[in-house]
């Protein structure tokens, strides 16, 4: 009896010991992959540091427009103890149609709808194979779901449109702050989300978009067609481009006289840019065998420099 009375403690504290020890080798493999994921998150940041001074560099030394051929190119270059590889890539964060833009106004409580920006939404859509009673009707909703009111635009919807679905849910009467945001408007449905996704950002702004037509691509044609609604034609926008001096215009002026005919306003007239001030920032890092991607929206200007979103993924 106290022969096996020793066996069975012994047996229970080998047991013990072997829960001890995998319970310490989880622990250690856990710090140890935190340590890593730590490591990885500010040697990201450490890259949006330095990119963010480099464009602002650019930025300042460029005054009114940046070298050409710097949207879109990836960066790549090892981390500070060789053990990862950073790829960074820059682009123009402002070609895009600004959904906040349906809305105009300084606060929440003062935002209200902008036809120009209800209207350049609608030409998008079009331009992009929606119907005019799906483009008209998510428009509208749009701009009644970021503004401050609760009276309906018309083919719009405010709070009643919302209240009688499972589950139910108001309008947001505020601005966009994220363009995922967009699929809980009605009228928004998926299929017009897929399309309408590349086209459009949710600058945290109410301006109109900001095109910079030094840095657009032959194939975002329809982004210069929405600016003037219903004169300016997808092959007729392409043609334009297509004229673009090899190292971009140097007068907004030279850029307009070929529309001159189309007789642009003031508004339309000075949402051409030459240069940029917002730009969207990819990191992918991967150390050790860690993956870790940040994007971020970065707000860059002679008075303002700064990182105004960040996400620890890819954009939505």
């Amino acid at each position: 009896m106290a022969l096996l009375t020793v066996l069975m403690l012994v047996a229970v504290m080998g047991a013990l010991t072997a829960t001890a020890l995998e319970t310490i080798n989880r622990s250690m493999r856990m710090a140890g992959n935190s340590r890593v994921a730590m490591q990885a998150r500010y040697t990201v940041l450490g890259a949006e540091v330095m990119a963010l001074e480099r464009i602002a560099a650019l930025v300042g030394m460029a005054g009114e427009r940046l070298p050409a051929g710097w949207s879109g190119r990836e960066f790549t270059f090892p981390t500070p103890d060789k053990a990862g590889t950073i790829r960074a890539r820059v682009s123009d964060g402002g070609n895009c149609f600004n959904l906040n833009s349906v809305a105009d106004g300084g606060s929440p409580t003062t935002l209200r709808a902008r036809p120009r920006g209800i209207a350049q939404f609608r030409a998008l859509m079009t331009t992009l194979g929606i119907s005019e009673a799906e483009a008209g009707r998510a428009a509208f909703t749009l701009a009644d779901w970021i503004d401050a009111d609760s009276s309906p635009l018309p083919l719009g919807g405010e709070d009643e449109a919302y209240t009688r679905l499972s589950p139910a849910y108001r309008t947001g009467n505020t601005m966009l702050a994220e363009v995922s945001e967009l699929r809980a408007v009605a009228g928004i449905t998926p299929e017009i989300y897929e399309v309408v996704r590349p086209w459009v950002c949710a600058l945290p702004t109410t301006e109109l978009s900001p095109i910079n037509v030094n840095t657009l691509e032959a194939a975002q044609a329809p982004l210069l067609t929405m600016i003037l609604p219903g004169r300016l034609t997808p092959d007729a926008a392409r043609q334009v481009m297509a004229g673009r001096p090899a190292g971009g215009w140097t007068d907004v002026l030279d850029f307009w006289e070929p529309l001159a005919a189309l007789n642009p306003s003031s508004e339309e007239l000075e949402q051409v840019k030459l240069t940029s001030r917002w730009f969207a920032l990819e990191i992918d890092m991967d150390i050790a065998g860690t993956a870790l991607t940040e994007t971020a929206l970065l707000d860059v200007s002679r008075d303002r420099t700064r990182v105004v979103e960040r996400r620890w993924t890819v954009e939505e």
